[in-house]
């Protein structure tokens, strides 16, 4: 079973780019992010003409995020975080799909720190926290995949010392990551790959993918059980080299049947 998480920067602008990687990679489940879409735009029929079902929480202009399927139905069971209802944000949606449970989400960026937009980033990631609390607690085969906006330790970005005061580099923010693993999820790409310098995002600006100047921020965790199952965990980084492309590469992951 081949899991995928996809940042795509806009899904209607850069779809070309969405089908052509669906097409070559053939995941078998897929999270995207940053939709960047109303509900009524997403181009449901494109994707089902690759085999996908889908299911979606849109919003205009930004955000955003859907859960893509090839090996059978998509059963919904969450559409957005629990504890604030005047959250409007299209940023978490959870599935059933061929017994696993999935949470594909986008974790606000935070920037400008300190602000308004900082503070909801800490009271978002705590919420997550605590749902995921209650979802690695059950002993199901979970998944939490998506763009989660933090760069976990040093070796997970380009010249660290020019992130200081990012909100992505944030202590903070670096500390909240590290409760959500010790509840017992594994970073799988991490896990694979130890001692490696990998990322998943590099910026538009002065050559950063040439320059391999990134930065890990889309990130796949695996609830114990998931993790006894762990083949593989990779980055599609070739994608980002192409035409009209998102600034995030896909990452996936394959687990034994």
């Amino acid at each position: 079973m081949k899991i995928a998480t996809y940042n795509v920067n806009g899904i209607n602008g850069r779809l070309p780019v969405l089908l052509r990687w669906l097409a070559e990679a053939q995941p078998d489940v897929v999270c995207l992010q940053e939709l960047k879409a109303p509900d009524e735009k997403f181009p449901e029929k494109a994707i089902r003409d690759l085999g996908y079902e889908a299911i979606w929480h849109g919003q205009k202009s930004w955000n955003g995020v859907a859960i893509l399927s090839r090996i059978g139905a998509i059963h919904e069971t969450m559409r957005g975080l629990a504890g604030d209802p005047a959250d409007d944000q299209s940023r978490y949606i959870e599935a059933a799909v061929n017994g696993v449970l999935i949470g594909a989400l986008y974790l606000p960026n935070g920037n400008p720190r300190p602000g308004p937009k900082f503070e909801y980033k800490l009271r978002w990631f705590d919420r997550l926290i605590d749902h995921a609390a209650t979802l690695v607690s059950s002993g199901l085969p979970v998944i939490l995949a998506g763009d989660f906006n933090v760069m976990p330790t040093e070796r997970d970005v380009y010249k660290p010392e020019r992130w200081i005061d990012d909100a992505l580099f944030a202590p903070d923010v670096r500390a909240a990551y590290a409760r959500l693993l010790d509840q017992g999820w594994t970073d799988a790409l991490r896990a694979r790959h130890p001692d490696e310098t990998i990322y998943t995002f590099w910026d538009y600006f002065r050559n950063a993918y040439g320059r391999n100047a990134g930065l890990r921020i889309d990130h796949i965790l695996l609830s114990p059980i998931l993790a006894e199952r762990l083949e593989d965990a990779q980055v599609d980084a070739h994608v980002r080299g192409w035409e009209k492309t998102s600034d995030h590469a896909p990452v996936w992951v394959t687990l034994r049947n």
